[in-house]
């Protein structure tokens, strides 16, 4: 994965529960063009929903990943429900909250809280729910069509291990 979608993770509990932050800041270039200003209106930059799900779906995978030690190779398999009520902008903090609802040798489901935290001159602000993200995720090696991929784990790569270790998680070697 090249794009990281979550700086920190700020809490895990082994296979219940991890939550992560992101910092949305004017320094990342897909901001610049979503929204653009025009002559008729001023520069309207927010967060795309995608990347916001995206930012959902990295936290609940390295959540069901963790769970097995990072053996299985965890991908996203469906989105079950994607709610975005609130724009997060630049200075913005979200924090993302996935639990684990179901887990077995095939897969896993999580239910997602997605929060916003604004912040004012006298700091932040008390974080306002901005959507729900429920996912399904499939373990590849376990797969029902019996399909082979290669020994290594493609789907977690260095720079996850470097989130974890910079967030004070252990992890293994990826790649």
């Amino acid at each position: 994965m090249r794009w990281m979608w979550i700086d920190r993770v700020v809490e895990l509990v082994p296979r219940q529960k991890m939550v992560a932050i992101k910092q949305v800041s004017m320094a990342e270039e897909h901001l610049h063009d979503h929204f653009a200003g025009s002559a008729s209106r001023p520069a309207m930059p927010v967060m795309p929903a995608c990347f916001i799900v995206e930012g959902m779906a990295q936290t609940a995978g390295i959540l069901v990943g963790h769970a097995e030690g990072f053996k299985e190779k965890v991908v996203l398999a469906k989105v079950s429900r994607a709610e975005l009520d609130l724009d997060a902008r630049p200075g913005d903090t979200i924090r993302y909250t996935a639990e684990i609802e179901q887990f077995s040798a095939v897969g896993a489901s999580t239910r997602g809280l997605v929060e916003l935290i604004s912040w004012g001159g006298d700091g932040p602000g008390n974080p306002r729910v901005l959507g729900r993200i429920d996912l399904m995720f499939s373990h590849l090696d376990n797969n029902m069509g019996g399909e082979k991929y290669p020994e290594e784990n493609f789907v977690f790569s260095e720079s996850f291990a470097t989130l974890l270790s910079l967030s004070g998680i252990e992890a293994p070697a990826f790649g």
